[in-house]
């Protein structure tokens, strides 16, 4: 009795754990790059300043803090020199003087003071500790002194480790599949911050440029992670047309809605910030549609695989009965699906609606607020999305899956009806 050939799968552990080091390390890379790269904007300070008590020593130093104008820095805390509890309002939390040393920009090294939870309301828990990394942006007074503020914690190294943790348990769950899952993700991050974003800054139509973002989003990591064949060939038919009807019905529901993206502050920054016209309504659609891909990337996908799944376990089952079939998964897919938007976008808003709570405004009036009405509209149409992409998924997958033999040469071309690997899903 022959074995069975060997699966690329059934790589050893130590394999997958050098491929998922060596991934781990060139997405970092590319994130440095990018980060690395681009200007950082102001944030609002959210502690008191603190003067040193000498001024600049000399015009070498002044010109260096000149330089620093409107640009935030990494330093460390290397002292508490004071630390006591206040009373703001009927907030008590506490206050902290502390020493801390500019890490780089053209004064590393200096060691300055600042004030910590003097005026702002903080989290009761929340204090410096000696050899905490922190975001400050130091300004240059009039009378040559230097004030600086606090405007963050340094998060990367967390984040940094869950990434790590994250890259390790979704190669070893899901293999060689995972693997190609998480190029795809640095392909679409790519996409979104070398294409989109540029594209949209230098005052492009932002729903076009995502528009053929999305499409090469789609045309590379769909097919990279589950290969050239026709569930992937139907799967992305079903995204386009789906993405194709979402752009159609967000486009009349804003204009009729009348929303103009000025519902949140990041649109007013934006607009300060920007050194080109911006179309803050075609941001507000564009959003939608990324929104919307990508949820319709997991249930195109998920109903293409149970199409052919399907018809491979029983090839005599006809046309109907196998697109029956597919859309009572359909079905379960979109209600569980439509929950989870449902609870997605209620969470991006939730502190803003129990403020309203709290101020006993009447319901319907907080859903009339832009921000809030945006949130509902874009929920709605993507929703609409995602019920349109189950019939024209189900429809382009049973027909491939069908008549596949119909298709002559030309199917010769378009690959295998599935790899074998299956799709995993779980909500």
């Amino acid at each position: 009795m022959q074995k069975p050939p060997a699966s690329r799968d059934a790589w050893p552990w130590w394999r997958w754990l050098l491929v998922a080091g060596a991934l781990v390390l060139a997405e970092v890379a590319f994130f440095v790059l990018v980060f690395r790269s681009r200007e950082k904007a102001v944030p609002q300070p959210t502690a008191t300043p603190a003067p040193l008590a000498t001024p600049l020593a000399s015009a070498e130093a002044a010109n260096a803090a000149a330089d620093m104008q409107g640009k935030v820095y990494k330093a460390r805390v290397v002292a508490i020199l004071e630390s006591r509890p206040i009373t703001l309002g009927e907030h008590q939390q506490i206050y902290q003087k502390a020493r801390i040393r500019l890490l780089e920009g053209p004064l590393a090294g200096t060691e300055m003071t600042l004030d910590f939870g003097q005026r702002q309301t903080l989290p009761s828990d929340m204090r410096l500790r000696v050899g905490d990394e922190i975001l400050v942006n130091v300004l240059r007074r009039p009378d040559g002194g230097l004030l600086v503020y606090f405007v963050d914690f340094v998060r990367l190294r967390a984040m940094f480790i869950l990434f790590l943790v994250f890259s390790f348990f979704t190669i070893a769950v899901g293999g060689w599949k995972g693997l190609r899952g998480l190029i795809g993700m640095a392909f679409s991050f790519a996409v979104i911050f070398l294409f989109i974003l540029p594209q949209i800054l230098h005052g492009h139509n932002p729903v076009v440029v995502t528009v053929l973002g999305s499409a090469a989003l789609l045309g590379v990591t769909l097919y990279l992670i589950y290969g050239w064949t026709l569930k992937t060939h139907a799967a992305v038919l079903g995204i386009l047309a789906a993405l194709v009807i979402t752009g159609l019905l967000a486009q009349y529901f804003v204009v009729l809605s009348r929303l103009t993206g000025f519902g949140s502050e990041d649109a007013l920054y934006l607009i300060q910030f920007s050194t080109v016209r911006i179309d803050i309504r075609g941001l507000v659609l564009a959003g939608m549609l990324v929104g919307a891909l990508g949820v319709l990337d997991d249930l195109a996908i998920t109903q293409s695989s149970v199409v052919f799944q399907l018809y491979a376990t029983d090839p005599t089952l006809s046309f109907r009965a196998l697109y029956r079939r597919a859309m009572q998964v359909g079905r379960d897919h979109v209600a569980a699906t439509v929950n989870t938007l449902v609870l997605a976008y209620t969470g991006g808003v939730l502190p803003m609606l129990l403020l309203f709570y709290l101020t006993n405004e009447h319901p319907l009036q907080v859903l009339n607020y832009e921000f809030v009405a945006q949130e509902i509209i874009s929920m709605m149409v993507g929703s609409l999305g995602l019920i349109a992409a189950v019939p024209l998924t189900n429809l382009l997958a049973v027909s491939l899956a069908h008549y596949r033999e119909r298709l002559g040469v030309v199917g010769r071309y378009l690959g295998p009806p599935d790899r074998g690997e299956g799709h995993a899903h779980v909500h």
